[in-house]
This record gives structure tokens, C-alpha cells and sequence, in this order.
């Protein structure tokens, strides 16, 4: 399953034929004649020499744009000069522009050192309403991107004192998100000082979610090490939420050992619970994706166990429309033994599992493993034969078993129905019910 915040930047190479230039464009009302010509012809072949004194003019075109955009990839030093002159003077407004912001990222990208910086330097003073904009987000990461390290931090850090701002902003999380991912730690802790007492709120917010992850990701250990508490202390809440799963999911993909063990020491105990709940179904599945063996172990106990009614979890589970994920996330990720216990449990209710729509590929998974067991169990008993047949046709001289081999297959006849005894014994003391864990306590 996908995690929520791993999606697609806003940023895009193209331009979307739907979209309509909107008052602030530079597209002229009056198309001149080059741009008409250019816009009808299909034979001449245009090249940027061809558009000199109107390079404003098609940026602020659909279709202009786009060729400017192409011919820069591949243009000459003095061509993309002749561009970068003509676009200077009206580069704030071809930022925030529908088509004309796609030529002035296009130059951040291939355009050279000093041309990078000096339209950087365009934006001092506006880094905030850029970042605010559709457009202009967009030029603004990838100003970050490209520009040198001091000019990312001068730029970066106009939006110190309004970073929750721009978090929580459909344009400016993605500013936040690529100055987390770019920029050095040094020079952005003013935006981890604005996550302190935040994280709940951030984590379960569906900008603030994917900006803190990105903070997990890329901010140094002792940035994240108090925020982590923070987030520990609302764990129960957050599996339970439709972003902040997200967020917990990510720890578990990502994180230290030590903070997957806190999150998974939260899930047990409540593995039936959260596996039934829409949202917390999916953290239970990456603890079992991710948690260690004896992790995994704990929890496949958990829902083998029986339970004070006589039923078993493993069995709610399955016929459960979240909660069989959980199940098929466990048939995919357990050792032999594991997966043949479950298997061997989840068998005599395959006819029932069937009145269920969502329990079909559960049941497909199922029908796959069925004989893969069989087979691993027959070569196992044979093994267990030939070892027994070799050691009785170890014999003496004239042809008849020796009195001492007799007795030792005797004596260990003996002591196997006691280890047997012995081990019913255990199994059956094991069967006593596990109680839920207390419930998460709010932050």
C-alpha cells in the first residue's frame, strides 16, 4: 500500500492544455504576428534566434513556452544568453505566470552558474508570496535545486516565522518539503524549532504529514531525536488517523530499530483491534512487514491465540474486510513453521471465508501455499522413515538385529511418548487467552 506522502512533487515539466492564463500572465491581449505565424505554421522549422525581441511574449503562450522550454535543453551558451536578457527584466511576473513560470525553471536547471543566481536574486523579498502561489512554488524549489548553498539559505530563510504557514498550505508544504530535502541542516533550524510542540497537530494535517516525514528522512539525529518522543507519546492516536498512519508507517520503513520497537511495543496487545480499523489496519501490516523476527513472532502468537469465548483472532481476522490484509501480509512475510501454523489454521474455513468478497485472494493466497506444505511435510516424514529403516537394518553378522540395538529402539520408543506427553502438556498450557493492552492514553 502506497504511504500518503510519497506522491509526486507539485513541480511538472509540462503544461496542461486545460489551463487558461489568468490575469497576471504576460501573454500579450493581442498576439503579435510572429507569435500567430509560429502558432499556425507547420512546416518552418523555429529555432530561439527566430523569436528574438519576443521571448516575453512566448513564455507567456501554451505553446511557446514550450518551445522555449525544448530549445533550452540543447541551446548554445550565446542562445540561451540572448533568452535569459530578454526574460531578466520580467522575471517576477513570469513566475507566477501559468506558462511563463516553466521557461524561468527550465534556466535554473540548464541555464549556467551566474544566470542561476542572479535570477535567484530576483526573488529576494519574495520568497513567501512565491512560495504561496501556484506558479511560483514551483520556481522557488527549483531555485533550491540549483543554486549555490548560501544563496538557498539566504532564500530560505525569508520564511523564518512562517513556517507553520506554509506547511499548512497547499503551495508552500512543498516549498517546506524541498527545503528539508536540499538545503543543510545548519541552516534550516528555524524549521525544526517550528515543529516543537507541533507534531500531533502536524502529523494528522495532509500537508503537515508529508513535511514531516520528509524532516524524518533528511534532518540529523539529534534535529529529530526530541520531535520522535514527541510523535511516541501520540502513537495510539496517530495509527488511528487517516494522515497520521502515514506518518507512523514511515517509521516503520525508515526508522532506528529503537523507535519501530516503540511503535510496535504500542500495536501489541491490540493486534485484532487495529487491524479491523481502516487506517491502523495499515500500520499493523508494516509492523509485520517490518518489525524484527521475534517481533513478527509476538504478533503471529497474538492472533493464534485462543481467546476466553473459545474463538481465535486469526479467524475474525480473515473474514474482515481490513483486517485479512493483515492476514495476507503475514502468509507473505513468515518462516516455514510460521506459515504452515497459519495455514493449517486458516484451512477449515475456506468454504465459510468464501461468502465474503474480500476474502477471495485470501483465499487464492492460501490455495497456492496448500500444497507447497504438503510437499515440505511428506519429505520431512520420509526423511524421518529412511533414518528409522537405516538404523534397523543395521544388523549383526548372522543377519539378525544385535541385543543392544534392540534395546536402545525401545528405550527411545519410551522416551519419545514421554517428550510427546511433555509437549502436549506445554502446548496446552500455552492456550491461555491474552488480554488487550490498555488503551493509548491521549497526548
Amino acid at each position: 500500500m502506497q504511504g500518503f506522502g510519497s506522491g509526486p512533487s507539485r513541480m511538472r515539466s509540462g503544461t496542461p492544455d486545460s489551463m487558461r492564463s489568468q490575469s497576471q500572465d504576460i501573454a500579450l491581449h493581442i498576439r503579435s504576428q510572429l507569435l500567430e505565424e509560429f502558432r499556425n505554421s507547420k512546416s518552418k522549422k523555429y529555432e530561439l534566434k527566430d523569436i528574438a525581441g519576443h521571448v516575453v511574449e512566448f513564455s507567456g503562450d501554451q505553446h511557446g513556452s514550450r518551445f522555449i522550454q525544448q530549445k533550452l535543453e540543447t541551446a548554445n551558451s550565446e542562445e540561451k544568453q540572448m533568452v535569459f536578457e530578454e526574460v531578466l527584466p520580467n522575471a517576477l511576473q513570469l513566475m507566477t505566470d501559468v506558462f511563463g513560470n516553466y521557461v524561468l525553471q527550465k534556466f535554473f536547471e540548464h541555464g549556467n552558474q551566474m544566470q542561476k543566481s542572479i535570477l535567484a536574486k530576483q526573488m529576494e523579498g519574495h520568497v513567501l508570496s512565491l512560495s504561496l502561489q501556484m506558479y511560483g512554488c514551483r520556481v522557488v524549489q527549483k531555485a533550491l535545486e540549483h543554486v549555490l548553498t548560501e544563496q538557498q539559505a539566504k532564500l530560505v530563510n525569508e520564511l523564518d516565522g512562517c513556517v507553520l504557514k506554509c506547511i499548512k498550505d497547499q503551495n508552500g508544504n512543498h516549498v517546506i518539503q524541498k527545503a528539508i530535502e536540499r538545503v543543510p541542516a545548519q541552516h534550516i533550524q528555524f524549521i525544526i524549532d517550528a515543529f516543537h510542540g507541533q507534531v500531533y497537530h502536524l502529523a494528522t494535517h495532509p500537508y503537515g504529514c508529508r513535511v514531516i516525514q520528509r524532516m524524518f528522512e533528511h534532518c540529523t539525529d539529534p534535529q529529530t531525536g526530541p520531535l520522535l518522543e514527541e510523535l511516541h507519546r501520540c502513537t495510539g492516536q496517530l495509527v488511528q488517523d487517516q494522515y497520521g498512519n502515514y506518518v507512523i508507517q514511515h517509521i516503520l520503513e525508515r526508522g532506528r530499530p529503537e523507535d519501530k520497537a516503540v511503535v510496535i511495543g504500542k500495536i501489541r496487545g491490540q493486534v485484532l483491534q487495529l487491524s479491523k480499523h481502516k487506517f491502523a489496519s495499515n500500520v499493523v501490516e508494516k509492523c509485520v512487514d517490518y518489525g524484527s523476527k521475534q517481533d513478527r513472532q509476538s504478533l503471529i502468537e497474538e492472533v493464534l491465540q485462543c481467546r476466553t469465548d473459545g474463538t481465535y483472532p486469526l479467524v475474525t481476522m480473515m473474514k474482515d474486510q481490513y483486517a485479512n490484509y493483515v492476514v495476507q501480509k503475514m502468509l507473505d512475510v513468515v518462516d516455514e513453521d510460521q506459515r504452515e501454523l497459519l495455514v493449517n489454521k486458516i484451512k477449515p474455513h475456506l468454504q465459510s471465508l468464501k461468502k465474503y468478497t474480500y476474502g477471495k485472494h485470501l483465499i487464492q493466497k492460501v490455495e497456492k501455499l496448500l500444497p507447497l506444505i504438503h510437499t515440505n511435510t511428506t519429505n520431512t516424514t520420509n526423511t524421518t522413515n529412511t533414518n528409522t529403516s537405516t538404523t534397523i537394518n543395521s544388523t549383526n553378522d548372522n543377519g539378525s538385529l544385535s541385543s543392544t540395538l534392540v534395546e536402545t529402539l525401545n528405550s527411545s520408543d519410551v522416551g519419545t511418548a514421554k517428550s510427546t506427553e511433555k509437549e502436549n502438556t506445554v502446548s496446552h498450557l500455552n492456550s491461555s487467552p491474552v488480554k488487550n493492552g490498555p488503551e493509548e492514553k491521549l497526548c
